[in-house]
Formats: structure tokens, C-alpha cells, sequence
């Protein structure tokens, strides 16, 4: 019943005035509130977004690190094909000039056969 007397004795400007006070003091109460509880429910979750992304910087640093080391087996690989195709190419050009040399003997030997026939 007090406050009531207190209504009655106020002002309307004072008592608009004491209105928009609580309704400020109310609202900061529930921003508090429901800023604690969101805290709450969201920190465990925030943590363990944090942890799977720490665990995913290390997974995509694992996989540079793959990266380097294979781009490293692939310029030993590539160095290694050049090699094996100059080592053919030289193959190829000792072959060519073994058969012009077989061709040759061959073509003396006839030669030397026909020469015998006669």
C-alpha cells in the first residue's frame, strides 16, 4: 500500500521519469541474463570448435608438409625419366648404327658370295 501513496504523492513527470527507470533497470536484467545463459550454453560449444580447428591446422600443415616431400619424389621421378629417355634415345641411335653395320656385313657377304659362285 505504500508504494501506491508514493504514486499518489508523485508527479506525472516523476512518475514517467521512475517508469522509464525501472523498464531500463528491467531490460539491463534481462540483457545480463540472457548474455549468462547464452555464455553458458555456448562456451563448451565454442571450445570444441576451437579444438576441431586446432586439430584441422595441424591436419592441413601435415599435408603441406606431403606436399613438399611428393613434389620432391616427382622432380626425382621426372629427373629419373629424363635419364631412362636419353639412355633409350642413345640405345635407339646404338642399335641404328649396329644394324647399318649388320646391313653392311650382310651386303659384303653377299657380295662375297656372289664373287665365290662365280
Amino acid at each position: 500500500m505504500n508504494s501506491l501513496a508514493i504514486f499518489q504523492v508523485m508527479s506525472v513527470t516523476a512518475a514517467v521519469l521512475l517508469i522509464i527507470v525501472l523498464l531500463l533497470v528491467a531490460g539491463l536484467i534481462g540483457y545480463l541474463t540472457a548474455w549468462y545463459y547464452a555464455k553458458s550454453v555456448y562456451t563448451p560449444v565454442i571450445k570444441k570448435l576451437e579444438d576441431e580447428k586446432a586439430q584441422l591446422n595441424r591436419q592441413v600443415s601435415a599435408l603441406k608438409d606431403d606436399i613438399i616431400r611428393f613434389k620432391g619424389k616427382i622432380a626425382d621421378l621426372e629427373k629419373k625419366v629424363d635419364d631412362l629417355d636419353k639412355d633409350v634415345s642413345e640405345r635407339e641411335i646404338e642399335i641404328s648404327r649396329k644394324n647399318d653395320i649388320i646391313s653392311g656385313l650382310e651386303n659384303e657377304l653377299n657380295t662375297l658370295r656372289k664373287k665365290l659362285k662365280v
